[in-house]
């Protein structure tokens, strides 16, 4: 809550800007997502979370930089920092997220995830990881970009975690493209591990706040296009991972 303290002003400027973006964006679903045709509402959802995420990289001051060529299909597996990826990400290209279940009761980004057709994933239950998968598959089938962060929880940035394989059933049957990203940040004015990324025992209220007092932040995407995967679900996560940590090394502009 430093940042609180120190900018109050811009604090409370922004959680009005943010307020009056959650209203625009309630709105604009309602008006182009709600009485959609069941085959087309997935990507139309998609389309409304890019536009309603890139209004709140506006509000965070967010710059985006990329590397490589941002995918627009298939599936993408990348590394996972905080909920700010999912904003990143979105904006980026209209996509559709999993996550795992306990997103669906955060304020604000939990009712956004619910609106924009999120996965839920509930890792503790067998059954319902394969109900997941075949969720995954569908979205896939679809023809929309799928985003999957196998680490199954965020972390400090440090290092990236090993991936879990239980949901890469699809991707290694090599129907669809598959993609790595990797996504890391900057901050002028804080501590990227503290109060940009979102692990630990962190609480979400108090950590957004915080990141609207800071005066901006950079984030950096690499993106590469995965040739040739294993068709050993266990296999391909190692392959992932590794190319994940590889992107570590690419320049961004």
């Amino acid at each position: 809550m430093n940042a609180c303290l120190q900018h109050p002003l811009r604090v409370a400027g922004r959680l009005l800007w943010l307020g009056g973006e959650l209203s625009m964006a309630a709105l604009a679903y309602a008006v182009g997502c709600t009485f959609r045709e069941r085959g087309s509402s997935a990507t139309a959802r998609a389309v409304w979370l890019q536009a309603s995420s890139r209004r709140v990289l506006r509000i965070l001051r967010m710059e985006t930089r990329v590397a490589g060529r941002v995918p627009s299909n298939g599936l993408l597996v990348c590394n996972h920092l905080s909920y700010l990826d999912i904003v990143v990400l979105a904006a980026l290209t209209p996509c559709i997220f999993v996550a795992k279940r306990e997103v669906k009761r955060w304020p604000v980004f939990g009712w956004f995830a619910r609106l924009a057709g999120t996965v839920f994933v509930d890792r503790e239950r067998r059954t319902k990881t394969l109900h997941a998968a075949n969720a995954i598959d569908a979205a896939l089938r679809s023809g929309n970009l799928v985003v999957l962060f196998p680490e199954g929880t965020s972390s400090d940035g440090r290092a990236v975690l090993p991936f879990k394989s239980s949901l890469l059933e699809p991707a290694a049957r090599r129907t669809h493209p598959l993609s790595a990203g990797r996504i890391s940040y900057e901050l002028d004015d804080g501590d990227v591990i503290e109060e940009v990324c979102y692990w630990k025992d962190m609480t979400l209220v108090p950590h957004l706040i915080n990141l609207l007092g800071k005066r901006g932040i950079r984030a950096f995407v690499r993106f590469a296009e995965v040739r040739e995967g294993s068709a050993d679900r266990k296999e391909l996560a190692r392959q992932l991972h590794a190319e994940v940590v590889r992107l570590r090394e690419w320049p961004v502009v």
